[in-house]
C-alpha cells in the first residue's frame, strides 16, 4: 500500500508545481519591450528569453491563470528608461523597481493604472517633471495605495497626478527630490484613507497647508528639510490620529500652543528641530502619554523644563539642544523616564547640579550636557549607567575630574567621552588606579588648563582612536608609550608646555585609515553647526598635531613611516635642523605646518610631487634656497613661505642667485597672537569640509 500512496503524492505535487497555463504572448511582449529599454540589464536577459514562459522569469510572479501580478526587480543594477509597456500588463498589482539607475521620466500610464496598487521607483535617477497625459476616457477611480518616488531627481511643481482621483491612496513618499513651490493641500479629498505623507528633503516653500487638517486618517506627516517658513496651522492639531509629526530644518515660526498640542494624544514622534520656534514647552506635553521622541533642538525656545515631562514615561529620546532653556534640571523627575536612551541638552542655559534621578535612567545610551552652566561634582552613582556609550560634559563648571573619572570607569560600554572646557585649572589625574574604559574610542580632555603630565593610565586605553589633550598646561616630554595605542589615528596634544625632543618611537604609530570602526561609536551626531554633523569616525582625517609646545631637536627621519597621515602640524615649537626628505613619502598628506620653528636648509624639491598636498606653511623659519615649483606648489601663496628671507622663487618675488639680506628674527612674544593667521591659512580639510585649526575642529565635539 505504501508504494501507490507515494506515487499518488508525487502526481499531486507535480500538478501543483506546474501552472495550468503560461503567460500570454501579449504579456511576454510587454515585458520584452521593457527589457529593450534597458541600457544595462545586468544579466536579466539570460532569464527573460523569448519563447519561454515569462511566469518563470526572474522577478516575475504570476497568478494561477498565468497573468503577471507582480514585478520585483529592486537592487538589480538596471539602467535605462522605464517603458510604459508595463502598464499594458492588465493584472499587474505590484511593481518594485527601486534601488536601480533608471533615468528619464516616470510614465504617467503607470500612475493612472486602474490595477496597480503598489508602485515603488525610489532610489533611481528619474529626472523629468511628471507629465499629466490623461485621457478623458480614463475612469476616475484608481486602485493605487502605495506610491514611492523618493530619492530621485524630480524637479518643478509637485504634480497633481500623484494624488488626484486616487480614492484608495494610503502612502505617498516623494522625499529626497527637488520639488518646488507650495505643498499641496488636497491629499485626502480623494482618499479618506490617506495615512502617510513624506515630502522631506525637497524645496517646498511657504506655509504648511491647513487642508491637511482634514486628513482624519493621517498617521505620518514628514516634510523636514524644506523652506517652509510660516506657523504650524491650528487645523493640523485636529488630526488626532497623528503618530509621527516631523518638520525639522525649515523656517517655521510661532509657539507650541498647549491647548492644541494635547489633541495629539496618539503622537509618538514630534520633530520640529532646526526651526525658529519660540516660547516654552507647554505643560500639556504631559498629556502625550505615547510620546517616544521629543526633538526641538536648534530653535529659539526658552524657559524651564516642565515637570509634566515626567509623565511621558514612554520617552526614548529628548533633544533640546541649541535653545535658551534655563533653570534646574531637577524640575523633571527622570526616575519615571525608565525608557530614556538619549538626552541631548547641548548649548542651553541650565544651572545647578546634575539631578540624581538621571543616574537611574539605566537604559541611557547617550547623554550630552555640554554648553550649559551646570556645576558641582559628578555623583559616583553615574556608574549605574551601564548602557552609556556617549557622554559629553564639555563647557560647564564641573569640579573634581579625578572623582568623575573614577565614577565613569565602571561604565563598561562607554565609547565616547568629552570633558572639554570643564574642570578648569585642576590637575590631570595621574592616579594609576584609574583603569577600566576598555571600550573607549574617543577621549577629549582639552581646553581645561590642566597641569601635570600626560598620564600613564592613558596607555591602557587600547581601543582609543582619537585623543584630544590640547589647550592644557601639560609639561614634560611626549611619552614614547603613545606608540602602543595601535588604533590611534587622531592625536592632538597641541597648546601645552611639552618639552624635549619628538620621540622617534612616536613615528612607529600605525595610524591606519583601514581600521574598522563601529559605526555606532557616536551615540549622537557631533556638530560644527546645525548643517554639518557626523556620526562616524571615518569622516575625520588622520592627524598628528604637536603644535604650540616647547619641543626641541630635529624632526625625526622616521616621519616617513607615517604614510597614512593627512595632516601634520609641528608649528610653534623650537625644532631645528633640516626638513627631512622622508616627509615626501607621506603621499596622503593634505596639510603640512612646520611654521614658527628654527628649521634650516632647503625645502625638499620632492614635496612638489605630493599630489594631495593642499596647504603648506613653513613660514618664520631660517630656510634657504629655491622654493619647489610645479604640482601643488603652483597653488600656494607668499604667506606659506614668509619670514624666510633666504628663500627665493616666483612665489616670494625674489630671484634665486642674488644676495639676500640677513634674516629678521621673529619675536617669541608674538607666538600666541599668530593663532588667527594660522586659522586663516589652514581653514579647510580638503574633501572633508572639516576646519583644520584645532580651535575650530574642537567645535565638533560637543
Amino acid at each position: 500500500m505504501a508504494a501507490p500512496s507515494i506515487a499518488l503524492a508525487t502526481v499531486l505535487l507535480l500538478s501543483l508545481a506546474s501552472p495550468a497555463t503560461s503567460c500570454s504572448e501579449q504579456e511576454m511582449s510587454s515585458l520584452l519591450q521593457f527589457l529593450a529599454g534597458l541600457s544595462e540589464h545586468n544579466g536579466l536577459s539570460a532569464s527573460w528569453r523569448n519563447g519561454t514562459d515569462c511566469c518563470k522569469w526572474e522577478g516575475i510572479t504570476c497568478s494561477a491563470d498565468g497573468m503577471v501580478i507582480e514585478i520585483f526587480l529592486a537592487s538589480r543594477g538596471l539602467e535605462g528608461s522605464i517603458s510604459p509597456s508595463l502598464a499594458d500588463l492588465s493584472n499587474l498589482q505590484r511593481l518594485n523597481l527601486s534601488y536601480n539607475s533608471f533615468s528619464g521620466g516616470l510614465p504617467s500610464e503607470l500612475l493612472t493604472s486602474n490595477i496597480i496598487i503598489f508602485l515603488d521607483v525610489s532610489f533611481n535617477q528619474l529626472s523629468r517633471v511628471l507629465q499629466q497625459n490623461l485621457s478623458s476616457s480614463v475612469p476616475d477611480h484608481r486602485s493605487l495605495q502605495v506610491l514611492n518616488i523618493s530619492s530621485n531627481l524630480f524637479t518643478g511643481e509637485f504634480p497633481s497626478i500623484l494624488w488626484e482621483n486616487k480614492f484608495n491612496l494610503v502612502v505617498l513618499n516623494a522625499s529626497n527630490n527637488s520639488f518646488q513651490g507650495w505643498m499641496p493641500s488636497s491629499f485626502c479629498i480623494s482618499s479618506t484613507s490617506f495615512a502617510e505623507l513624506d515630502l522631506s528633503y525637497n524645496q517646498f516653500s511657504g506655509s504648511i497647508p491647513s487642508g491637511l487638517g482634514k486628513c482624519s486618517a493621517l498617521r505620518v506627516l514628514k516634510a523636514g528639510h524644506n523652506n517652509l517658513n510660516r506657523t504650524l496651522p491650528d487645523e493640523l492639531f485636529n488630526v488626532s490620529s497623528l503618530e509621527y509629526l516631523s518638520f525639522p530644518d525649515n523656517g517655521l515660526r510661532g509657539i507650541l500652543d498647549g491647548a492644541h498640542m494635547m489633541n495629539l494624544r496618539n503622537l509618538a514622534i514630534l520633530d520640529l528641530g532646526g526651526n525658529m520656534l519660540n516660547g516654552k514647552i507647554p505643560d500639556s506635553i504631559g498629556e502625550l502619554k505615547r510620546l517616544k521622541e521629543l526633538r526641538l533642538g536648534y530653535n529659539d525656545m526658552f524657559g524651564g523644563l516642565p515637570s509634566a515631562l515626567s509623565n511621558c514615561t514612554n520617552l526614548i529620546a529628548i533633544d533640546l539642544k541649541g535653545n535658551y532653556f534655563s533653570g534646574k534640571l531637577t524640575s523633571v523627575n527622570f526616575t519615571s523616564l525608565i525608557n530614556l536612551e538619549v538626552l541631548d541638552l547641548l548649548y542651553n542655559n541650565f544651572t545647578g547640579n546634575i539631578p540624581e534621578s538621571i543616574y537611574l535612567c539605566s537604559k541611557l545610551v547617550a547623554l550630552r550636557l555640554s554648553g550649559n552652566n551646570l556645576h558641582g561634582q559628578l555623583s559616583l552613582r553615574i556608574a549605574n549607567l551601564k548602557s552609556l556609550i556617549f557622554l559629553s560634559l564639555s563647557y560647564n563648571n564641573f569640579t573634581n575630574i579625578t572623582n568623575a573619572l573614577h565614577g565613569l570607569k565602571d561604565c563598561k560600554n562607554l565609547t565616547v567621552l568629552f570633558v572639554r572646557g570643564s574642570f578648569i585649572g585642576e590637575a590631570m589625574p595621574e592616579d594609576e588606579k584609574i583603569d577600566g574604559f576598555q571600550n573607549l574610542q574617543i577621549l577629549s580632555i582639552s581646553e581645561c588648563s590642566l597641569s601635570g603630565t600626560i598620564p600613564l593610565w592613558l596607555s591602557n586605553l587600547k581601543n582609543l582612536v582619537m585623543l584630544f589633550l590640547y589647550m592644557n598646561q601639560l609639561r614634560g616630554p611626549v611619552p614614547a608609550w603613545i606608540k602602543s595605542l595601535n588604533s590611534l589615528f587622531y592625536l592632538d596634544i597641541s597648546h601645552n608646555n611639552l618639552a624635549g625632543e619628538i620621540p622617534t618611537a612616536l613615528m612607529e604609530m600605525p595610524m591606519l585609515p583601514t581600521i574598522l570602526l563601529d559605526p555606532r561609536v557616536f551615540g549622537l551626531p557631533v556638530y560644527a553647526d546645525p548643517s554639518h554633523q557626523t556620526r562616524i569616525t571615518s569622516a575625520f582625517p588622520i592627524v598628528l598635531n604637536l603644535a604650540y609646545n616647547n619641543l626641541t631637536g630635529v624632526i625625526p627621519q622616521e616621519i616617513g613611516q607615517m604614510k597614512s597621515l593627512t595632516a601634520l602640524n609641528f608649528s610653534y615649537n623650537s625644532l631645528s635642523g633640516e626638513i627631512p626628505p622622508q616627509l615626501c613619502s607621506l603621499t596622503n598628506l593634505q596639510v603640512l605646518d612646520l611654521s614658527n620653528n628654527i628649521l634650516t636648509g632647503a625645502i625638499p624639491s620632492a614635496l612638489s610631487n605630493m599630489h594631495f598636498l593642499s596647504a603648506i606653511n613653513v613660514s618664520n623659519n631660517d630656510l634657504e634656497g629655491p622654493i619647489p615649483t610645479g604640482g601643488q606648489f603652483s597653488t600656494f601663496t607668499n604667506s606659506s613661505f614668509a619670514g624666510n628671507p633666504k628663500l627665493c622663487g616666483i612665489i616670494v618675488d625674489r630671484h634665486c642667485g642674488t644676495a639676500e639680506p640677513p634674516p629678521v628674527p621673529t619675536p617669541s612674544t608674538e607666538k600666541t597672537d599668530r593663532r588667527v593667521a594660522f586659522a586663516i591659512a589652514f581653514s579647510v580639510f580638503f574633501g572633508l569640509g572639516v576646519l583644520y585649526d584645532q580651535i575650530v575642529v574642537s567645535r565638533y565635539f560637543g
